[in-house]
């Protein structure tokens, strides 16, 4: 009796076996692949989200408040690490959440810094003054146009803070909802980033 038939079945039989392995093989490449791809993603939103959180943020300018400095949709870098180790300073740019009410309450606005903790800030003819002094702006393109206001004290704890745009009732800041505590301020705007044409630092 031949034994072909019988080596040609063995071998049919293994060859099958061996497809079957390998298409089994491949499936399980293709599941671990996909694990591996979804805990990388996994890791690197969890790591995206913990640093806007406590490291940086970016954030799109909306309003005229702070032109000619800022205009409407720059995308500026916020830094909120900063300020964990180092209190603002006169002329940062701020992000900090919008203290008033009302329906034009926005979650955030973008200031200046202009006072610190124990200044004193007033306005006297159109000029602004911090401790008596009339301060440099290089940044505004005109006279205060809003009416002037009498010396205040900031308070500990707390930043007076205005916008660039000092024409008339374009800026809503400390002059209409006072001093703000620290705690309000989320970050520093270090620098525009968008579009790249205006990419510089503030």
């Amino acid at each position: 009796m031949s034994q072909e038939p019988q080596v040609e079945f063995m071998r049919n039989r293994k060859q099958r076996h061996r497809s079957s392995r390998s298409k089994k093989s491949f499936g399980g490449q293709v599941v671990a692949e996909l694990k591996d791809w979804l805990l990388t993603a996994v890791i690197v939103f969890a790591v995206m989200s913990v640093l806007n959180i406590f490291v940086f943020n970016i954030s799109t300018v909306k309003g005229q408040s702070m032109q000619p400095t800022l205009l409407e949709g720059e995308r500026l870098f916020i830094n909120k690490l900063s300020l964990i180790f180092v209190n603002p300073k006169h002329g940062d740019v701020v992000i900090l959440h919008d203290p008033s009410t009302g329906p034009s309450r926005k979650d955030f606005l973008v200031k200046r810094v202009i006072g610190i903790p124990g200044d004193i800030i007033e306005v006297k003819d159109h000029q602004l003054y911090v401790n008596g002094k009339i301060v440099n702006e290089p940044y505004i393109d005109t006279e205060i146009e809003d009416p002037d206001f009498a010396a205040l004290t900031v308070e500990s704890g707390s930043y007076f803070v205005m916008g660039d745009n000092r024409h008339a009732s374009a800026s809503k800041d400390s002059r209409y909802f006072g001093s703000i505590p620290q705690d309000m301020i989320v970050g520093r705007a270090d620098y525009i980033w968008w579009p790249l044409s205006k990419l510089k630092g503030l």
